[in-house]
């Protein structure tokens, strides 16, 4: 734990700056509100399972914090493509793909959804899985899983 905000400030503008030399520009302002939330984001994502769900309007900056807060904790951010063509399928060819790496590979991944990605009603029924259980029924044939297991 940091003792002042100046000093939460101080590494989080340190960490801002470091991001900002390995990927594209994150014009991000660190208000208090603003380190508080990157703060519990690094909390939650530290925890195995952790997920968290941020509501607030478009442009507020939710991105950015969860893309710095798996920054400082050393995670990839990893998305979905946005198109109005990608469908169930592919959906869960991603979320396979996530599974094997995080549970077989053990990568450290921040999955980072937002509302334009759900193209098709039916993925807030797998992503609800995800959260309540961690686990989508069928996302994985038997035989998939036996490879898995024997990996």
């Amino acid at each position: 734990p940091l003792p002042t905000y100046q000093k939460l400030r101080h590494v989080l503008d340190s960490k801002l700056t470091e991001y900002t030399e390995s990927n594209p520009m994150m014009d991000l302002v660190l208000f208090e509100q603003a380190m508080l939330h990157v703060s519990r984001i690094c909390r939650i994502i530290q925890n195995p399972g952790g997920h968290a769900m941020l509501v607030g309007v478009g442009g507020s900056g939710k991105q950015s914090l969860c893309r710095l807060a798996a920054y400082i904790n050393d995670f990839q951010v990893k998305q979905l493509p946005i198109s109005s063509t990608f469908r169930v399928e592919e959906l869960k060819e991603e979320l396979k793909g996530l599974y094997t790496s995080t549970g077989v590979k053990g990568n450290r991944i921040v999955f980072l959804l937002t509302d334009s990605h759900i193209a098709d009603e039916e993925f807030l029924v797998h992503i609800n899985a995800i959260v309540t259980s961690g686990w989508i029924a069928d996302l994985f044939s038997k035989e998939e899983v036996d490879g898995i297991l024997g990996s």
